[in-house]
């Protein structure tokens, strides 16, 4: 079995698209997906694009992505790096893959002298929350996140 990770390209837009429904689904939340391929395509791969994705290949089949970016911590003075997501198919889980895809994003973080790489993980997703446990992360409790989006975003805009 060979592991492969590598940046995404434009021809891996319809297998992200297709994972990132498959994470929607596993996280109960299908109806909330509501970009295309095509969106994908351009806000991931357009040349002014700050987000990043990789592509975890299993003996040359695609099996999971990540996406990420980079941050700021005021108090750290430093970049850090914020994983939107990483997802691995059901049937290759177990094998390494989002081991392989969180250590390349870690590999990023300190060649480019982060201070941090952080993500979000949903209270109920206890084979993540112990998989991140495992490699030595810990949860961020006392901070509780908030999200402004929809219609809400649009009329406090506006007010």
């Amino acid at each position: 079995m060979s592991i492969t990770i590598r940046k995404a390209c434009p021809a891996d837009v319809n297998a992200i698209y297709d994972m990132i429904y498959e994470l929607a689904v596993y996280e109960k939340a299908p109806e909330e997906v509501v970009t295309t391929p095509q969106e994908i395509g351009k806000t991931l791969f357009d040349p002014e694009s700050k987000t990043e994705a990789l592509i975890c290949e299993i003996d040359g089949k695609t099996v999971g992505y990540a996406v990420f970016f980079t941050s700021y911590s005021t108090w750290l003075g430093r970049n850090g790096i914020y994983m939107e997501d990483l997802y691995v198919s059901p049937e290759s889980r177990g094998k390494g893959a989002g081991k392989a895809l969180l250590k390349y994003i870690a590999q990023c973080a300190v060649t480019r002298q982060c201070g941090r790489l952080e993500w979000s993980v949903l209270d109920w997703n206890q084979p993540s929350i112990d998989f991140y446990l495992s490699i030595g992360a810990l949860p961020q409790s006392e901070w509780v996140r908030y999200r402004l989006d929809g219609d809400a975003l649009l009329k406090f805009a506006e007010a």
